[in-house]
């Protein structure tokens, strides 16, 4: 069935024993037993999503068989091969350092254990300091503190991207600090050769969380290639989804040796690697003298991501063609901007942004925001707030860590306006135009006033 924006029933495409019929009706649907199954329910109040924008992408045929395989053959650890080329996890590093344009890839059980590892391998000590985004995922402070370093915060923009000013400002005030973590959150990268620049004249060694950049291009080269590390994720919601795991990847010899020491690569088991450091970085590193922290990735992970690897630029492709046309939907709304990227970078526009200025969530910003999300979610959207009090990539949720001393006042304010929705690639045409919809009228609703969520009045066929 399609709806028009007033919610009434345009065309109805019922079974092939019922014919095509054109109705209009304001206030009941009507409609034969035989289109039940077609029809779950119609908001008068507007259209509502029927699919979970949660859905991420699917691991393809080819890697659900070769998982399969690698259960049967019982061969699970990625070392337990008689050379690197049966090794699942062997040959996707390859194909992924192939892709990405690195020397050097080490597939671990989490990106949050590479960014950890990024800074083991610097030589990062109890008690560094480490610079990072102040608007970022959880896990990026997180790795910090599983370091034992402790994080310094730096201001972010209104394109959720570091601040690079700020970022000069808390070197400054910062001259101990020797490593900044950039993070290029939901793959938005900010102006990385200003930053590899002012990195170089600080002394401050540049490592990159790329955990939502994967296929994220600067100047047509790959994001990851400024910093002298990075950490990719393959986690659900990303570009590679095996549920968890993570790659480090680098251009240096003893990087990766470090890195693969402490992942658990023991005794001779470096020859399993493609990607296989130099020998005299090999000598240095498998000494006895890193502890193996056991961070492998699993061998049916890498199974069921190396064909993903070959779909990324296709994916890439459709997921851009849809953002570019959504975000200008709701940059065309009133009070919504979505930010544009700097010229420099190559999008994946996996999901959408948008910012909302404070005058359209009325006198009480937070009581206009969490209105804005309930009538979201009651017609089927969840949009998250990213400063909302239980959002993981709200900075003053990361308790574990001390607070940040001058409280972030610029990051605080974009975030408690800044929303985010996802944009599953199996949708369809369809259901974007019933989330713009849905944000369009909700954000209506509320700049006139209208914060209280009603219960919608549903008519279903009979």
């Amino acid at each position: 069935p399609r709806f028009g924006r007033s919610g009434k029933l345009s065309l109805l495409h019922a079974t092939k024993h019922t014919t095509k019929t054109t109705m209009t009706c304001n206030t009941k649907l009507i409609l034969c037993a035989a289109v039940l199954p077609a029809i779950s329910s119609l908001a008068i109040g507007g259209r509502r999503l029927r699919k979970n924008i949660k859905m991420p992408d699917p691991v393809p045929r080819e890697g659900i068989d070769e998982v399969i395989k690698t259960m049967e053959s019982g061969k699970l650890f990625r070392y337990n091969v008689a050379s690197k080329e049966e090794s699942q996890v062997s040959l996707v590093e390859k194909e992924f350092s192939d892709f990405t344009g690195h020397k050097f890839a080490v597939g671990l059980n989490s990106c949050g254990s590479a960014i950890f590892l990024m800074l083991k391998c610097a030589g990062a000590q109890h008690g560094d300091k480490v610079l990072t985004n102040g608007f970022t995922f959880t896990a990026v402070p997180s790795a910090i503190v599983h370091a034992g370093c402790d994080p310094v915060y730096v201001e972010t923009t209104p394109g959720y991207v570091v601040d690079v000013a700020d970022l000069e400002k808390k070197m400054d005030a910062n001259p101990d600090c020797k490593y900044f973590i950039v993070s290029h959150m939901r793959g938005k990268l900010a102006s990385m050769d200003a930053i590899k620049k002012l990195c170089d004249a600080k002394g401050v060694e540049l490592l990159e969380d790329c955990a939502h950049s994967l296929g994220v291009l600067w100047n047509g080269g790959h994001s990851g290639h400024h910093g002298t590390m990075a950490a990719f994720s393959s986690q659900s919601y990303k570009m590679l989804n095996s549920g968890e795991g993570g790659f480090f990847v680098t251009d240096d010899d003893y990087a990766a040796a470090r890195c693969m020491a402490y992942a658990g690569a023991y005794e001779a088991l470096a020859d399993k690697h493609y990607c296989r450091p130099c020998d005299a970085a090999l000598a240095k590193v498998m000494d006895g003298s890193i502890p193996n922290f056991s961070l492998r990735m699993h061998e049916g992970t890498a199974a069921m991501l190396r064909p993903q690897i070959k779909t990324i630029e296709a994916r890439r492709a459709e997921y851009n063609e849809r953002y570019y046309r959504i975000a200008a939907q709701l940059n065309a709304l009133p009070g919504c901007s979505v930010e544009d990227q700097l010229p420099q970078v190559t999008i994946v526009g996996d999901s959408v942004q948008f910012n909302v200025e404070a005058t359209a969530l009325g006198d009480d910003l937070d009581a206009g925001a969490d209105a804005f999300l309930a009538k979201c979610a009651a017609r089927g959207l969840p949009v998250e707030r990213f400063g909302s009090g239980s959002n993981a990539r709200n900075f003053k949720n990361w308790k574990y860590a001390k607070a940040p001393e001058c409280g972030l006042p610029v990051t605080a304010d974009i975030i408690s306006r800044a929303f985010d929705v996802r944009l599953p690639l199996l949708f369809e045409e369809e259901d974007f135009e019933i989330m713009v919809e849905i944000i369009q009228e909700s954000l209506a609703e509320v700049a006139a006033g209208e914060l209280e969520v009603k219960e919608q009045e549903v008519a279903y066929a009979r």
